[in-house]
């Protein structure tokens, strides 16, 4: 998401909490955007890519689908340890570790793209952006990428937005306006936009299964305590049999920037 801020005021972010509901509920981008990106170039076969903060691996794992050689680095040992277990289920291989985007293990360019995936935001970018010039191949891709659900268009996550912040005042990922600027802002310095996209496409749920994903934000599993999460889910299970079938869909936007470094 666009313009939102990485930190939600005195709470501690830990995405390692998450990790169980992350890969069990939080879909990762539907097949569209790989295809999309395919026709750019990026996900092709024997390709090297490597995607930082990995989570449990949901871009990696599609990108290892397609036949690219895909290494894939996260701070969260939690989330490092669900993409192994996810990959090998899977009989993929990914090279999973743990590692901050800011200090890379690689020594000389070795990588055709680089995919950030809904983490650019919590990323010290001039410290990345150095580790992006040694890692990437002369002419090699950026790409950061973003998969959000629109509250101001979809009346059921709105209405979960209304809970979470009951429960989670200082979230600050609220009301996201949908907004995608033609180049996010402090980028021009150093990249080219070589390409960008965005569209909306309604992603399907149950109820459980968007409660899952909930508990998997950042405004709650993320964040609150094991109590405080607990409470929350039960009041969004008493929410969503209020307003919402058994099944339904939930409009989200997707979008794309595709950056290469300036000449």
């Amino acid at each position: 998401m666009h313009n939102i801020n990485p930190q939600d005021g005195s709470r501690v972010i830990d995405w390692g909490k998450t990790s169980e509901d992350y890969s069990t509920h939080r879909p990762g981008p539907p097949p569209s955007l790989f295809s999309k990106l395919a026709a750019l170039g990026v996900g092709l076969q024997d390709q090297a890519i490597l995607d930082l903060g990995t989570g449990t691996g949901v871009l990696a794992r599609q990108f290892a689908r397609q036949g690219a050689s895909v290494h894939g680095v996260d701070v969260a040992e939690e989330q490092i340890a669900m993409a192994h277990k996810l990959a090998d289920d899977e009989g993929l291989f990914v090279d999973f570790a743990v590692h901050p985007a800011e200090s890379l293990p690689w020594t000389e360019p070795t990588f055709d793209v680089v995919t950030a995936n809904q983490c650019w935001l919590y990323f010290d970018k001039e410290k990345v952006v150095k580790e992006l010039r040694r890692v990437l191949k002369p002419g090699g891709l950026l790409v950061t990428s973003h998969f959000s659900w629109l509250a101001r268009l979809d009346e059921i996550a709105r209405q979960t937005e209304q809970l979470v912040l009951e429960f989670n005042p200082e979230w600050s990922a609220a009301d996201w306006a949908g907004v995608i600027p033609p180049c996010p802002p402090r980028m021009a310095e150093e990249f080219d936009v070589r390409a960008m996209f965005y569209y909306d496409e309604p992603i399907p749920f149950t109820r459980e299964s968007w409660r899952g994903r909930i508990r998997a934000c950042r405004g709650i599993g993320a964040t609150l305590s094991e109590r405080e999460v607990e409470a929350f889910d039960a009041a969004h299970d008493e929410m969503l049999k209020r307003i919402a079938p058994e099944s339904f869909t939930v409009l989200h936007r997707l979008d794309a920037h595709l950056f290469a470094f300036k000449d």
